[in-house]
Formats: structure tokens, C-alpha cells, sequence
């Protein structure tokens, strides 16, 4: 009787996964978790009991992750990156809304190392371009990022949040909108251990650079942050959270990291929603 082989099996990350980066970054420590929850959550725990800036803990295999607008998502074992760092920012509480774009900005950066045409939806979401998306521009999400401050008693920290779809395959994909590393024409598909060192790494070189380097670095970050940025220039749609939508085109980041839409009413700074590219009509 023939056998029917199931689908094969994705390996696990080895413990040395991040040895480079800590040896590049002293500060860093590494937890690994075969399963977790949510790395958010296990890092929060960890924020509260003391944890030092830099610990990253990295889930395997994450069951019950948290997005943006308390969306959860599930991975299959093997095929994401997902992973949490834990940083304690020593910027102005007024320079904290940036440190999501920073993370979305970073992470499209260490994608297109590795030959991605990435670029980052305000605020973080990061896309490929796959000429199949049904956002405007044939882009499509391969990853999210979820930054969340917590208090402790040495003062506040930042979780940032980070999953990237590296082998997922496109029945494995909760939305039509979302792609992976692999479902993109890039050959070879980089390994899980080589696209979590490379996104490990560019935030933390990105995060140091702009946190010591004052005004000249955080007007550097704005810069180079919307000319990555997939949203400026497009007809957009925001969903407010206070209810109610914004209708018009993306014209800018203003200093607080507010997307600027230019709307028949004039100028309006976005600090939150739910932003959608609209695709153009046709002709």
C-alpha cells in the first residue's frame, strides 16, 4: 500500500543561533523557546523581573501571537522568525512613538541585504514586492512588528516585536495579503537562522545609532524612514481609532512619527489607526 509522506519537517533553531551577534554585541543575551505564547509576553515577565537592555528571546515554534489592534496569529512550526527584544530607552517620552518605525525601517534594511525589495506601510509593517499583492504596488506583508512599553520598577522598557514568514507557504498564510521569503522570486530562500541574526542585528545597530546620536541622528532616521517608506505618496484610507476614516493622500513623517495625509479639509497628522493603501482606479 503506498505511503503518503506529510509535509517535511522544518528544523529547529540550534542554541548558538545568535552567537555572532553577541559576540558583535556584549550586551545582548539570548532565550530560546522551543514554543511559547507570545515572545512579547515571556520578554514583558522578564522586563518586570529585572531584565537588563538587550535580552532577546526567541520563540521556535509561537502559538498565540499578538499584532497590532490586538490581532492574534498563529506560525507553523519552523517557517517564521518570530522574536522579542527588550530595550530601556534613555531618549524623551516624546521620542517614543518613533521607535516602531525605527524597528520597521531596520528590519526592511536587513531584508534587502539579503536581495529583498522590502519597504516598510507606515508605521512598521514591512512588504515585499511580489507583483501579486492587492495592495497598491503588488506588495504584500511578510512581516510585523509590535512594540509594547512596560513599566518595571527600573523604569520603563520597550518589547519590540518582530515575525517575519520565511518558509511559510502560501496555504499556510492566515490573509491573501500576506507573503514569505520564500513565495518570493529570490533565490535561494536565505535559513531562518541567517534572516533572525541579520534582523537582530540591524536593530540593534539602528536603535544604539539613533539613541546616542541626538538631533542629527533622529533627523537621519525620519530621512531615511520615508524614503523607504511604501505609503508616502499613495492614496490612503485610515481607520481612526476613535471611529470614523481619513481619506487622502500620504505627503509625509512629521518629527513625532505621525503620517501626514493631505485631505480636502487640508493637512492631518495620523498617530494611530488602521492605515490602507488604495489601489488606483482603473482607467
Amino acid at each position: 500500500m503506498p505511503v503518503t509522506l506529510g509535509p517535511t519537517p522544518r528544523p529547529p533553531f540550534e542554541a548558538t543561533v545568535l552567537d555572532e551577534a553577541v559576540a558583535t554585541y556584549p550586551d545582548l543575551s539570548v532565550e530560546l523557546l522551543p514554543e511559547s505564547g507570545s515572545s512579547n509576553q515571556v520578554a514583558a515577565e522578564r522586563a518586570r523581573q529585572g531584565a537588563p537592555d538587550g535580552l532577546v528571546v526567541v520563540v521556535d515554534h509561537q502559538v498565540a501571537g499578538r499584532g497590532r489592534l490586538d490581532r492574534t496569529w498563529e506560525t507553523p512550526a519552523g517557517a517564521a522568525v518570530t522574536f522579542s527584544m527588550l530595550v530601556r530607552p534613555k531618549v524623551p517620552d516624546a521620542r517614543w512613538p518613533w521607535i516602531p518605525l525605527l524597528v520597521g525601517h531596520t528590519v526592511a534594511k536587513s531584508l534587502a541585504a539579503l536581495g529583498y525589495e522590502a519597504r516598510v506601510k507606515w508605521p512598521n509593517d514591512v512588504l515585499l514586492a511580489d507583483g501579486r499583492g492587492e495592495e497598491g504596488g503588488g506588495e504584500k506583508k511578510v512581516a510585523g512588528i509590535l512594540v509594547e512599553r512596560v513599566d518595571t520598577a527600573d523604569g520603563p522598557a520597550a518589547v519590540i516585536g518582530v515575525g517575519i514568514n520565511v518558509l511559510t507557504e502560501a496555504h499556510e498564510l492566515p490573509v491573501d495579503t500576506a507573503t514569505s521569503l520564500a513565495m518570493v522570486d529570490v533565490a535561494p530562500t536565505p535559513g531562518r537562522a541567517d534572516v533572525l541574526l541579520g534582523a537582530v542585528m540591524a536593530i540593534r545597530e539602528g536603535f544604539d545609532l539613533w539613541q546616542t546620536g541626538g538631533e542629527p541622528a533622529h533627523e537621519r532616521l525620519r530621512s531615511s524612514y520615508a524614503a523607504c517608506c511604501a505609503t508616502l505618496g499613495r492614496q490612503v484610507r485610515a481607520d481612526l481609532p476613535g471611529g470614523g476614516t481619513l481619506e487622502g493622500e500620504a505627503t509625509d513623517v512629521d518629527p513625532d512619527g505621525r503620517l501626514v495625509v493631505s485631505t480636502e479639509g487640508g493637512p492631518t497628522a495620523v498617530g494611530a489607526g488602521d492605515v490602507i493603501h488604495v489601489r488606483p482606479s482603473a482607467p
